[in-house]
């Protein structure tokens, strides 16, 4: 192998799909899962009293992607949140092909190693392969300037898999490079 770095989505093809068909026993190629798009998701109900923060929120999501982010609206009212239907109350972000292994590669070798006291991330999916992991602030990221932020926001990030099951999810993730906290994941 040359000096030059390897990009997460060549890596998956030379390094990740030998590793899975042996560990799974898989037939063909075409049968070892795949990540098929990430989403970043912000709530953000506290834009009921403060229209600007969807706007901050849209422009933060967008530098962190490189994609423009788009606002989730509500779909019901709700008084006692003073929330009228199509009010906005996010931001989301779904990545796909080279945005999301280029997001992917930012997030495992330089935004996650920022976290302070960082001892991994847990190591539970949804029952079908997919993996939603919580940030509580967006400052992780080097593309945001800590100097310009007014209010500190969390996002939801999910990683969705082509697997069939959790184990071999969790066997892809894990090969990606996502830090699961050591083997507390009793299968």
């Amino acid at each position: 192998m040359s000096t030059l770095k390897v990009n997460m989505k060549d890596d998956y093809k030379e390094r990740i799909v030998p590793i899975l068909m042996k560990e799974f026993a898989y037939e063909s190629v075409m049968q070892v899962p795949k990540l098929e798009k990430i989403v970043l998701n912000q709530g953000l109900g506290i834009a009921v009293a403060d229209k600007k923060i969807i706007d901050t929120a849209i422009n933060e999501m967008t530098t962190i992607t490189g994609q423009k982010a788009v606002q989730t609206v509500s779909r019901k009212d709700i008084s006692n949140f003073k929330l009228r239907k199509k009010m906005p109350i996010g931001v989301r972000v779904t990545l796909r092909h080279d945005k999301m292994y280029e997001f992917l590669e930012r997030l495992v070798r330089v935004a996650l190693p920022r976290i302070r006291d960082f001892k991994g991330i847990e190591s539970k999916l949804d029952g079908r392969g997919n993996y939603t992991m919580g940030i509580d602030e967006q400052i992780i990221f080097p593309e945001i300037n800590i100097d310009n932020i007014s209010r500190l926001l969390g996002m939801n990030i999910t990683f969705v898999t082509s697997a069939k099951t959790d184990e071999e999810g969790y066997a892809l993730l894990k090969a990606f490079g996502l830090p699961f906290k050591t083997e507390s994941k009793n299968q």
